[in-house]
């Protein structure tokens, strides 16, 4: 029985990430280590569409790297974490490619580069039941999704990322905002989607953000709010995701550059970052 409501367990929450978005980020599970860089500079991921963007989208990208703490910052930064929707907290490993994933008495251990790893259900090995099979498959696009509602921002010129600048517009507060648009090509889980992403002129930060499914698509599946910025450790990142009419937010942000021995491999959930540990 204990296998069986995993995998229903499971399968919830692959189901709500799916509903709230089918997302076509570029990120990359274990991020390259580079020199450090020129004060100010943005340097785009190999495989970024240069040709196809143009200066103006660039040049904001580059202004927000640097008001969310810059480049070297966003490097050198090894651990994030976070809770995402449903539940659902996670640790990754900037450096190492390692993700721990939590939801209720189920956890994860995996790398995302070599896609091998453990999962667990109250503290036992799982993994070579239906369900620990079943999450395991599911965890890069696990990964890829809520990643991506966190740290979006920070990827606008990554692999294959086509990134344009439509203009001034509004955010639904009726806010000026710098309307950039970012396309795909043959990178992420659903390269067919698109973003809108505004800018504020005054802050050179994300205000807001609109998913397109398919990029010929003429309204978007939803418009949110990218807001309630907060230090943490050397990066600026946002919290709220709110729609229109109903408030939303990711929980337990963190970063760090050391963890406690065995947190990335435990088989039970773990102290979030930055509460008390016990």
């Amino acid at each position: 029985m204990r296998s069986i409501s995993s995998l229903l367990r499971l399968r919830a929450v692959v189901v709500a990430s799916a509903l709230l978005l089918g997302c076509s980020s570029p990120n990359q599970p274990a991020e390259k280590q580079a020199p450090p860089t020129a004060s100010g500079t943005n340097p785009a991921a190999e495989g970024f569409d240069q040709a196809g963007s143009d200066p103006k989208a660039i040049a904001i990208a580059d202004r927000m790297m640097r008001e969310m703490g810059g480049y070297d910052a966003w490097r050198d930064t090894r651990y994030l974490a976070w809770s995402f929707f449903g539940g659902q907290y996670q640790i990754w490993d900037k450096q190492t490619g390692d993700f721990h994933w939590e939801k209720d008495t189920l956890v994860a251990n995996y790398n995302l580069s070599t896609q091998k790893g453990q999962v667990y259900s109250r503290g036992q090995d799982i993994s070579a039941t239906p369900a620990g099979q079943e999450l395991l498959g599911k965890l890069p696009a696990i990964w890829n999704n809520n990643s991506w509602w966190l740290l979006m921002p920070f990827k606008l010129k990554d692999s294959g990322v086509t990134l344009t600048h439509k203009g001034p517009s509004k955010t639904m507060a009726g806010q000026p905002a710098d309307l950039l648009q970012m396309t795909f090509k043959n990178v992420g889980t659903t390269p067919e989607n698109r973003y809108e992403v505004l800018v504020s002129p005054t802050t050179g930060l994300v205000e807001e953000w609109a998913f397109f499914p398919k990029a010929a698509d003429a309204q978007p599946a939803f418009r949110r709010t990218w807001s309630n910025y907060i230090r943490q450790g050397q990066l600026l990142l946002a919290a709220n995701r709110d729609e229109a009419t109903k408030p939303t937010h990711l929980d337990d942000i963190a970063t760090a550059q050391t963890l406690p021995a065995g947190v990335m491999t435990s088989a039970v959930p773990v102290a979030k970052l930055g509460a008390p540990l016990k």
